[in-house]
């Protein structure tokens, strides 16, 4: 039986797919390419915890928390679907939304995903932007470590948020619904 010949958006597919990183490291595939990003720093994890912890004490909804969830994503053009892993991931915690969910899980119900810069600031900046929007996923927060800056995406349309709210570290940014509160950043610097 004659095989359909595979397209390169299927290829590049299967061969993330079958990618093995060292021990660590964590594989994307970001609008058709590939980023390999190393394990993170004290300080990468440190900003993360400060997030967690504010969400889970502060958040009107009770939040469910994922470090480093795969998520399958709608792609813009003939790429395959994305696959990124972000920092952070909030779900409403009623919706148990990571029981039972496959390594690379759909990203409908997803309230709030978050991206510490690394090595590859860009691919947070941008590409992991335009990911997070396409997938609807209603909010993404962005330590910028580099620029010292905090930035919530919100109200994402087609391929980019609507809109975005960006303050230097050490000052508040509102979480809108379905968290409802301040977070603070004085503990970043």
């Amino acid at each position: 039986m004659p095989h359909e010949p595979l397209t390169q958006a299927e290829v590049l597919l299967d061969g993330f797919l079958a990618l093995e990183t060292p021990e660590g490291f964590r594989a994307e595939l970001i609008e058709g390419e590939i980023v390999v990003t190393p394990p993170p720093d004290g300080d990468h994890e440190d900003y993360i915890g400060l997030v967690l912890e504010q969400v889970i004490r502060r958040s009107r909804t009770p939040m469910q928390f994922a470090g480093n969830k795969g998520l399958k994503l709608s792609s813009g053009g003939g790429c395959p679907k994305n696959h990124t892993i972000p920092d952070g991931t909030f779900a409403p915690t009623q919706l148990r939304l990571y029981r039972g969910a496959e390594p690379w899980m759909p990203c409908e119900g997803v309230a709030l995903v978050v991206e510490v810069t690394v090595s590859k600031p860009q691919a947070d900046r941008e590409g992991k932007r335009r990911c997070y929007a396409r997938g609807g996923i209603p909010l993404y927060l962005l330590v910028d470590r580099e620029a010292s800056s905090v930035t919530l995406f919100s109200d994402p349309e087609n391929d980019d948020y609507r809109q975005h709210c960006t303050i230097p570290l050490g000052k508040t940014v509102t979480l809108p619904e379905p968290f409802a509160f301040d977070l603070e950043t004085a503990d970043f610097v």
